[in-house]
């Protein structure tokens, strides 16, 4: 645990997603929150069809929304502070990227996972 989900609409561009990824498990890592590197998991989620707004020129707005699960027990200071955290590293990995293309937002909500969590290790 963490698990990190990215979802982007398609006209935010992400030029290296894999290194977008590990810079967010950096950053994560970094923080000192977390056991093991191998505990912090991420992944980019395409979404093909989206709506802003409601007008067509609003389409020219593009967002980033990422959640971060995690287990039982941070406060709410600690889980503002890694918000805050992914959204910097975002900013900082793809912010130049976009220089036109899409106005972008960035979000991201931080949240416990269910206490009926269960995972269990093959192969190692």
């Amino acid at each position: 645990m963490p698990h990190l989900t990215i979802q982007a609409t398609p006209n935010v561009s992400i030029p290296h997603e894999e290194s977008l990824l590990k810079s967010l498990n950096k950053a994560l890592w970094d923080s000192g929150y977390f056991d093991k590197p191998t505990d912090i998991k991420t992944r980019i989620l395409p979404i093909e069809t989206f709506l802003v707004g409601v007008e067509d020129d609003e389409q020219a707005n593009g967002f980033i929304y990422a959640n971060l699960k995690l287990m039982s027990g941070r406060d709410i200071e600690t889980r503002n502070q890694l918000a805050e955290l992914l959204v910097a590293t975002i900013e900082e990995k793809i912010g130049d990227e976009q220089s036109g293309r899409a106005a972008l937002q960035i979000c991201v909500e931080v949240e416990e996972i269910s206490a009926v969590y269960h995972k269990k290790m093959l192969g190692s």
